[in-house]
């Protein structure tokens, strides 16, 4: 259960980790080559999710796991991270499952709930016999969270949700969706979050079909057409869009490590090939042109986890700024996809079948890219750090 000796050889990455860390990646390496790998073609291609898998996920104890206390395991950044990465080299479906779960509606329970509703749904969670989803986008605004149009209004004692959100994930099989509302009072408006069990009359979460990437997990539109909650509903801790941001900061961590797991899955698929597939009499990775595309496909990688790794050792001290993750986000995806796309060329023809894992992780990398902030939105979160200046 080791990543190819080969890339070993050349970077030693376990002299880095405690053996804790180590423990937890080779847990999450064991599951992604022993329950994801064999089925995940077959599901890439039906648009099948595997619920049945999820309780094996909190087990394990990869639900949450970056929290405190309610059963999650308290582990730290980079025991986190590196269990991202290992599912993400399975399929980048099973890691944003569990950022779904654990960095974003989770985290928004433990960081913002009352004690009542922590002890409802997290320990469920963290289990996986409960599930959660995050409902911030919507259809008009995915990068600007600011202008939603989803409102939430006192009524009685309770509130009424009303609003559409578009691109959730796991909202159609959640058991509660954290959705975020913009509540109107007088003329001062402010985004709250509220825990919407997905029973509640007037809440409809319906499957987004037609994908070409993310086959094997589940997005959803939700519309909320009167879904009257009783006042203990909102998360008393959180108040304006720093809330859903701050969540939001926890999954693109996660995704940091984890594209560099679909990166390395492409970059194992490539070397395989070169030293296997004879052309001219010689294997292909005798030639210096594929030794070249190897060699910088590594640097990428090895480069990518090592930012990674800092990363997360910056957030075990709590030194970690959003500006930083938004390095880590923007660098590992963009580098990813160009991974994925040199390795599809080394596998030639043969590269475009399910016999190799790299077109599906290049197809689900284009979501990866787009969802927690695209490019040009990390971009503009640079810029601003670097000149002072807000464009957005």
């Amino acid at each position: 259960m080791t990543t190819p000796p080969r890339i070993d050889a050349v970077f030693d990455l376990d002299a880095l980790l405690t053996e804790g860390e180590r423990e937890w990646q080779l847990a999450a390496r064991r599951f992604a080559q022993e329950r994801i790998a064999p089925v995940i073609e077959e599901d890439f291609e039906r648009a099948h999710f595997r619920r049945e898998l999820v309780p094996e996920l909190g087990e394990l104890g990869f639900l949450g796991m970056h929290l405190d206390g309610y059963g999650c395991a308290g582990a730290g950044a980079v025991s986190y991270g590196l269990v991202c990465l290992e599912l993400e080299a399975g399929d980048s479906g099973w890691r944003t499952f569990v950022s779904v779960q654990g960095s974003l509606a989770m985290s928004a329970i433990h960081k913002y709930g009352s004690e009542e509703q922590k002890q409802q749904w997290l320990p469920g969670m963290a289990k996986g016999e409960l599930i959660g989803c995050f409902a911030l986008t919507e259809p008009q605004g995915g990068s600007d969270p600011a202008a939603m149009t989803t409102t939430a209004r006192r009524d009685g004692d309770g509130w009424v949700l009303d609003g559409v959100k578009r691109w959730i994930g796991l909202a159609s099989l959640a058991d509660v969706a954290v959705v975020w509302a913009k509540v109107v009072d007088g003329s001062e408006s402010v985004v709250r979050g509220f825990l919407v069990p997905q029973s509640t009359p007037g809440f409809t979460a319906t499957p987004i079909e037609g994908k070409l990437s993310m086959r094997a997990s589940v997005q959803c539109d939700i519309d909320l057409d009167g879904v009257r909650l009783p006042s203990d509903a909102m998360l008393p801790g959180a108040k304006g869009l720093s809330a859903p941001f701050g969540c939001l900061n926890e999954a693109r961590y996660g995704i940091v490590w984890g594209a560099m797991g679909a990166a390395r899955s492409c970059l194992e698929a490539a070397l395989e090939r070169s030293t296997s597939r004879e052309v001219f009499g010689k294997p292909i990775g005798a030639n210096q042109l594929i030794q070249a595309k190897l060699a910088d496909m590594l640097v990428e990688v090895e480069k990518g986890i090592l930012l990674a790794l800092h990363l997360g050792r910056l957030k075990e001290r709590g030194a970690l700024t959003p500006a930083q993750i938004s390095v880590g986000k923007l660098n590992s995806v963009r580098e990813a996809l160009a991974i994925a796309h040199e390795a599809r060329a080394i596998l030639a023809g043969d590269g475009i079948t399910n016999a190799f894992p790299v077109m599906r992780h290049a197809a689900n990398l284009e979501s990866v890219r787009t969802y927690e902030g695209t490019d040009e939105i990390h971009q503009l979160v640079l810029g601003r750090a670097l000149t002072g200046l807000n464009a957005f």
